[in-house]
């Protein structure tokens, strides 16, 4: 269905070929968007559940669930007013939260869904997603600068110095990846995870240490619980977008859970084996590869942001430094001359 349709747009030219590319981002956006909406549900639900509580039931309550509670905030924050405080920068202040925005939506270009099904299929993915991705500090820097607040500047220089960190520690899993795989094309590094024997021919095995440290900077990369310094509530009453409201800080909320969805669907994209099934071929249906594997994976990964908000206690600023600069980073440099052994010795399918 989907080669018809490319087929079709195609047949008309270059304004065809606009609309397939327009029809594909909206494809992608949208459900993006409407995801981000179910996803702060659950997140509700799934914290309320492991406190003991109920969490939203009532707005839209089918079987006890308030599946319209997320819409209904979503139209409460764009109807109210964006209030810019006296002192701040106009211009930044409502620039910021569409330079943290747009990186985090951008990035979503590279992602294959199933073999073949991808907006942008470019050789360099890995090296877009880590340009892409480190530039949404940029509009929580200018947000904190632009709010003229110290709560705010304090937030949006805590997140800068853990997006640092945190960015050079996932960049070097990234390499061990591009080593073992021996391609930098999402859908290459997915093939080159392809075998007889499901789940043990994945990355996640060989480059253990590297998947375990690539899952926790994740967490801090988007600066969540346990890593969340850059909002503490109780510490810098919300950082960096603590002068922001309405429709703004809605932005920032959307950029904030994107980029958790792109770290759930990014992390089996890597190292364990995308839309590839984790049983051996020889089971039948069951060994098939399909974008359900892919959503099951990303569902699990998904759930565990929300897992370890309910469970961890906020690190310490200088415990977050020390795990990055000197935990994280020794080990992924490591790892990753252990990889380039392996993949000498022709331990990977593609990375010999």
């Amino acid at each position: 269905m989907i080669e018809a349709m490319r087929e079709f747009f195609l047949s008309f030219g270059d304004p065809g070929l606009v609309i397939w590319t327009l029809v594909k981002i909206i494809a992608i956006v949208l459900p993006i968007t409407i995801g981000v909406a179910f996803y702060t549900l659950a997140e509700r639900k799934v914290i309320g559940w492991m406190h003991v509580r109920h969490g939203p039931q009532f707005i839209g309550g089918f079987m006890g669930v308030g599946v319209v509670q997320a819409f209904a905030d979503v139209f409460k924050m764009l109807f109210k007013e964006l209030v810019i405080p006296s002192s701040a920068s106009p211009t930044l202040f409502r620039l910021a939260p569409l330079l943290a925005l747009a990186p985090a939506l951008a990035a979503w270009a590279v992602i294959p869904f199933d073999d073949g099904v991808v907006l942008a299929d470019v050789n360099a993915g890995l090296l877009v997603l880590l340009a892409l991705t480190s530039m949404g500090v940029y509009g929580i820097i200018i947000a904190g600068w632009a709010s003229n607040s110290k709560y705010a500047i304090l937030g949006a220089m805590r997140s800068a110095a853990q997006v640092i960190s945190y960015e050079i520690a996932m960049g070097f899993a990234l390499v061990g990846v591009l080593v073992a795989s021996g391609t930098m094309n999402l859908s290459g590094i997915v093939n080159a995870q392809a075998g007889d024997l499901g789940l043990l021919e994945w990355f996640w095995l060989p480059l253990f240490p590297l998947f375990i440290i690539y899952i926790i900077s994740g967490v801090a990369e988007t600066n969540r619980a346990p890593f969340d310094v850059a909002e503490g509530e109780s510490e810098i009453v919300a950082g960096f977008h603590v002068e922001y409201s309405g429709s703004a800080f809605a932005i920032f909320f959307l950029a904030e859970y994107a980029n958790m969805m792109l770290i759930s669907l990014l992390t089996p994209l890597l190292f364990l084996g995308g839309w590839l099934s984790p049983f051996p071929a020889s089971w039948g249906f069951l060994g098939e590869p399909g974008w359900w594997w892919l959503a099951l994976k990303f569902l699990f990964f998904a759930f565990t942001f929300l897992w370890f908000r309910a469970t961890f206690p906020r690190y310490r600023y200088d415990q977050i430094m020390r795990l990055g600069w000197k935990v994280f980073i020794p080990i992924t440099i490591f790892w990753i001359f252990v990889t380039a052994i392996m993949a000498y010795n022709n331990w990977f399918t593609v990375g010999a």
